[in-house]
């Protein structure tokens, strides 16, 4: 089975990789073109959200470092 991996970005998208596919809300399927490799917008400036433009570049900041969160509360 093929896995997906998702980077978070410094200062930037989200990198996604591998099999995946992208749906919006209405359960549309994005057409992707072939690609395996997408960068998904976290700033919300993209022209072509969900997807990053770059338009990010000095207008967002966040350090990605890895944390644990916390435990799954049960219902």
């Amino acid at each position: 089975m093929a896995s997906t991996k998702i980077t978070v970005n410094n200062n930037g998208s989200l990198k996604v990789e591998g099999d995946f596919e992208i749906f919006d809300r209405n359960g549309s399927l994005y057409d992707l073109g072939g690609r395996t490799i997408v960068s998904i917008c976290r700033c919300g400036l993209s022209q072509t959200k969900p997807f990053c433009d770059g338009s990010h570049k000095n207008h967002f900041e966040h350090e990605a470092i890895a944390f644990s969160l916390p435990p799954k509360k049960e219902l």
